[in-house]
């Protein structure tokens, strides 16, 4: 099967990483140590592999080595399918991402041409019980996934929408001042809802195919009337209609920006939030690889998978079959961890890189498996 996998990854003056070179053979990287010396840094750094903000949605500014604010800089070599591809991308002090992609300026979007990655953060363990932004997010990054246009949908939405709600807050009564930015809304709001119902009848496919040791996931878009209208006209419309509730309100209360995912834990008919911890952590997990095999059918090869502290509220027996798992469908999964043991289980399957931290700068060294 064609890989996708980083042969090389160099961090330069990179949050707790003054400098860093790392040398891959394509299996999955477990990296192990104490909470704090920059294990989950690396992972923000294969993640800034796709476009956007990476995994912690961190500025430029903020990734950036302090003190010094010198700017900080990434650079990859990255085998896709049958090429290999030389990637870097930074910030100097004060400035925005930059791509390079084989030694020419590139957009980030182009990185989604190159690479699909995935992660699962601890701060997404809570998904299922908090609000609906940080599900929408979450729903999205899946879509983008699948579709490296979905960003500019959305970033197309949110700017018209903005301008929106400044003429609600002001009273602007016009109705000409609102047909041309409800006309943008309306044609890039259906085709975020299109881009996610798509989505989530892919993820539904790839959980019914799958012979696996997670819980299979029941999963609906959702949300207040109106939220996830299919086609522009009928968006175009509903706005119109709202306007005099969304005077009131001082914003948009109709379109996909107030749509919610719904998951149900199928084998018990329960919400996904009111199941325990445990069942909560792998229905998420599930969801990542059953994204992950969707997305090998689709692109052609599996994704870089990013699972940070990815042993927390799972037993032995679970790790386990995640490690399989993954290993099955071939992808460079980089974990995190605080001891080797936690991947004991992997045994050569994966490398094993040990960081470390000294006087505040991070220090990565592979290790034999345990």
């Amino acid at each position: 099967m064609p890989r996708l996998a980083l042969t090389e990854l160099t961090l330069a003056q990179f949050r707790s990483h003054a400098r860093a070179r790392l040398t891959l053979d394509g299996r999955p990287v477990a990296l192990f140590g104490a909470n704090g010396v920059g294990k989950t840094n690396v992972l923000e750094a294969v993640s800034l592999m796709s476009p956007g903000r990476g995994l912690r949605r961190a500025s430029a500014e903020e990734m950036a080595r302090a003190p010094g604010a010198l700017g900080w800089k990434l650079g990859a070599v990255l085998a896709s399918l049958y090429q290999v591809h030389e990637v870097e991308t930074w910030a100097e002090p004060g400035g925005t991402r930059q791509v390079r992609i084989d030694g020419k300026t590139a957009a980030q979007v182009a990185l989604g041409r190159i690479a699909r990655v995935l992660w699962l953060v601890p701060a997404m363990d809570r998904l299922w019980i908090e609000g609906a932004e940080g599900r929408r997010r979450f729903l999205d990054r899946v879509t983008l996934s699948f579709e490296p246009g979905h960003g500019e949908a959305v970033l197309t939405y949110e700017k018209a929408m903005r301008e929106r709600n400044r003429l609600l807050r002001d009273e602007v009564r016009d109705a000409h001042w609102y047909a041309a930015l409800e006309g943008r809304m309306a044609e890039a709001g259906a085709a975020i809802g299109a881009n996610r119902r798509a989505a989530l009848a892919r993820l539904e496919a790839a959980q019914a195919s799958a012979e696996t040791a997670f819980p299979r996931a029941g999963l609906a878009l959702a949300g207040p009337d109106g939220a996830d209208p299919g086609a522009p006209a009928e968006l175009a419309a509903a706005l119109a209609e709202g306007r005099p509730r969304d005077m009131a309100a001082g914003r948009t209360l109709t379109g996909p920006h107030r749509s919610d995912l719904e998951a149900v834990f199928a084998a018990k008919g329960v919400a996904a939030g009111q199941a325990s911890t445990g069942e909560q952590k792998a229905l998420l997990i599930a969801l990542i690889l059953a994204n992950a095999r969707a997305l090998t059918q689709d692109f052609g090869a599996p994704p870089l998978i990013l699972l940070d502290e990815v042993a927390a509220h799972l037993d032995a027996g679970r790790r386990a079959a995640l490690y399989d798992e993954i290993c099955a469908l071939g992808a460079q999964a980089w974990m995190t961890g605080t001891g080797a043991e936690l991947f004991e289980a992997l045994g050569d399957r994966a490398q094993m890189l040990e960081v470390t931290e000294e006087g505040g700068t991070s220090r990565i060294a592979e290790r034999a498996a345990p």
